[in-house]
Formats: C-alpha cells, structure tokens, sequence
C-alpha cells in the first residue's frame, strides 16, 4: 500500500535541518534499498517536505513518520500521513 507523508516544517525547520539532514537522509536511504521508498524531497515553497512510501500496512507507514529524525528533533512540526492511488503513470506488472 501506498501513503503520502506530508512533514510540515516548524518555526524552527530552516535552521534545525541542516542539523538533522545526514540522520534523515540515511533513514531514506535504508528504505529505498528495501523498495519501501518511492520519492521524497521539500516542497520549493519551503513549507516542509513529501515522502511516498510503500509498506505493508498504515501503521508501518505511521512508524517511519513518527521516527524520522526531522520530526524527533523540531525539524517538522507535524506530520499527516494519506493513503495513496498511483495512477500515472501506470504500475508496471513485474510477475514472470
């Protein structure tokens, strides 16, 4: 299942994230090498940041928000998690 995270930066966020990068960028990455990570980045408005990821179940996708070191350390002020439809571009059928 998919689901959107959406961090919203608090008052702090600009200054804290600097701080927290390598810690949070780590997580992403050790989710990426199992597939759970579709994309992540900031939102160019800089209000806070959107990850897509794919997991088992709502209550892995909660996990990994309420652990990500942006939301530990005031980097993020809030995080909302969505149940998530791809539909374009298509998902590919990978079974031989």
């Amino acid at each position: 299942m998919k689901f959107v995270i959406l961090g919203k930066d608090g008052p702090e966020g600009a200054r804290l994230r600097p701080i927290h990068r390598t810690a949070h960028l780590e997580r992403l990455q050790n989710w990426a090498k199992k597939g759970k990570l579709i994309l992540a980045g900031p939102l160019t408005d800089q209000t806070g940041s959107l990850i897509v990821v794919d997991t088992e179940s709502f209550e892995e996708a909660n996990t990994f928000a309420n652990e990500d070191p942006y939301l530990l350390h005031g980097v993020f002020q809030e995080v909302t998690i969505h149940p998530f439809h791809q539909v374009f571009p298509p998902e590919t059928d990978v079974t031989p």
